[in-house]
Formats: C-alpha cells, sequence, structure tokens
C-alpha cells in the first residue's frame, strides 16, 4: 500500500455520505422557511466532511496506538495497522485536519451571523471546538470515551441533534421544536452505524478493553438496541411527515423507502452468529441513512 492510499484509507471515504445526511435533512427544512443559503451549506457540508475525517485520523491513531487494530479486528486494514503511516505522522495528519475544520467552522459561523450576533457566534464557536474535541477524544488518550461505551452519544449528539438542528438554525435563525423529531432519526441511525461497527468487532475490541455497549452488555442487548434504534427512528420521521400532510402532497412520505433495504437489513441482524457477515451490512445502512436524507432534501427543495 502507497503513502497515498494509505492516507485515503485512513480518511474512509465510505463514511462521508453518512456525515452529511443531517446537513442534508437540516438544510432541507430551510426550504419551507424560504431561508436556505447556498453558502452557508456548502461551509457546512465541508466542516461536516472536516470533521469527519478527523474522527477517522483520530479513531486510526486512538486504536492503532493502543493495540486494539489488529489480527483479529474485521474489515479493512487501518493505517496504522499497516505500518505505512507512523503514529507521528498521523498525529500530524489530526493536527493539520483540526485546523482546517476550526477554519471552516468559523468561516461558516461569519457567514452565517457577521459582526452583528457576537453571543451567538461565540455559542457555535464553543459548539465547533466541543465537535473537533471529541472526535479527537473518541479514541485517543485515556479518557477515550469511545473505550467507555460513549460513543453512541457522541455520534447521536454530534451527527444527529447538533448537524440537523444547528445547519438549519444557521439558515433560519429560528428554532422549531419538531425539528426534533427528524434530528433524532438522523441521530439514530448514525448511532446505528455505530453499533453495527462495534457488533462486527466484538471479539477484538473485547480483547483490547474497549468497552464499547457490545462488550459490557453482550450480543443479545446489541441486537435488540441495534433494532430499537432503527424502528425509533422510522417512527420519529414517520410522525414528522405525517405532521407535514396537511402542507405537503402525500408524496412527502417517500423517504421512507429507504426503510425498506433497513428492514431486510435487521432480519440478517437478527440472525448472525459470525460478525464477518455484518461488515458489508455497514454499507447498507450508511447508504440508507444518506439516500434518506438526500431524497427529503430534495423533496423539500422542490415542494417549495
Amino acid at each position: 500500500m502507497s503513502k497515498t492510499a494509505a492516507w485515503i484509507s485512513a480518511a474512509r471515504l465510505r463514511t462521508l455520505p453518512l456525515s452529511l445526511s443531517g446537513i442534508l435533512v437540516g438544510s432541507g427544512l430551510a426550504f419551507p422557511y424560504g431561508e436556505f443559503d447556498s453558502d452557508i451549506f456548502w461551509l457546512a457540508m465541508l466542516t461536516t466532511l472536516g470533521l469527519q475525517v478527523l474522527s477517522n485520523f483520530a479513531n486510526d491513531y486512538g486504536d492503532g496506538v493502543k493495540g486494539t487494530d489488529n489480527a483479529e479486528r474485521i474489515g479493512p486494514m487501518r493505517a496504522l495497522q499497516s505500518g505505512v503511516i507512523t503514529d507521528k505522522e498521523m498525529k500530524k495528519g489530526i493536527i493539520l485536519t483540526s485546523v482546517v475544520t476550526a477554519l471552516l467552522a468559523l468561516t461558516l459561523i461569519y457567514v452565517s451571523f457577521g459582526k452583528d450576533d457576537f453571543l451567538l457566534s461565540l455559542a457555535f464557536v464553543a459548539l465547533g471546538a466541543s465537535a473537533i474535541l471529541a472526535a479527537i477524544k473518541y479514541t485517543v488518550g485515556r479518557s477515550a470515551f469511545g473505550y467507555k461505551g460513549l460513543g453512541d452519544v457522541f455520534v447521536f449528539i454530534f451527527f444527529g441533534l447538533v448537524s440537523v438542528l444547528g445547519v438549519h438554525f444557521l439558515m433560519t435563525k429560528q428554532v422549531n421544536v419538531w425539528l426534533l423529531l427528524p434530528a433524532v432519526s438522523i441521530g439514530l441511525l448514525s448511532s446505528a452505524v455505530l453499533n453495527l461497527n462495534n457488533m462486527r468487532d466484538e471479539n477484538s475490541d473485547k480483547n483490547a478493553d474497549k468497552k464499547t455497549l457490545v462488550v459490557l452488555f453482550g450480543k443479545q442487548f446489541a441486537k435488540i438496541y441495534h433494532f430499537s434504534l432503527i424502528i425509533l427512528a422510522f417512527l420519529s420521521l414517520l410522525v414528522f411527515l405525517i405532521l407535514r400532510l396537511d402542507s405537503e402532497p402525500l408524496w412527502i412520505l417517500t423517504p421512507l423507502l429507504a426503510f425498506v433495504p433497513l428492514a431486510v437489513h435487521l432480519k440478517k441482524v437478527s440472525a448472525y452468529k459470525d460478525p464477518k457477515v455484518l461488515d458489508p451490512e455497514l454499507k447498507k445502512v450508511a447508504l440508507s441513512t444518506f439516500a434518506l436524507s438526500i431524497t427529503f432534501f430534495f423533496l423539500l427543495m422542490f415542494a417549495n
């Protein structure tokens, strides 16, 4: 593997569409307000991509130096694990990506608020800094919360609630409590991807003392939890879309079709015994979530 290929592998390109799902949904929800802003949209997309790549680099580094990524692990070989990229090089990659992501976030905040709303700008700066810190601390350091069963909380909050509600507020400067429903849906589906990843890596994580939920509570709990995440995500989005039927045509329910492949996916999860069968299922959940989000975005754009 070449150096360039190793860096591309460490960025984990297949995780990027999922990370954009919240931005697509939150931005789409700005169309009914007549407040969609293309500059904010693209800056938010780039900032989120930076945050996801940062999280992937930090995860590669944290699991690499802790020895979690080893011959037992199922899935693509990580950059540090391969030896093509050293830990010092990955540290530099994390620092560079943090700086780029921070600059993108600051630009996004300035474009959104200008010089007038100092307190709101300050609040979003703090939120951005928290997101960057959380992305790094997921697996890096002694207090890495990904090793304490808290990774799902990070994903739900930042790639669900913050992503959807944050970009919507940046565009509209309004808060609507009902928008929690699609935000919760995206957060739950994003957490489902992480849970599936942890179910796949149960054995190697257990041996490395990485206390994910499946390691802490067992395979049966992880299955029930996984079903709960996807079913609650469906119900949250269903309720939100039904509430919109008085102002939108029936085809506003189209994004729910993304749950059809997820239903097939749940059948496979319920029957699995060998964690290896879960690896291709990661792509199915991630792409289904992205398909849901992009369909949602374009439906609201053309409906308004």
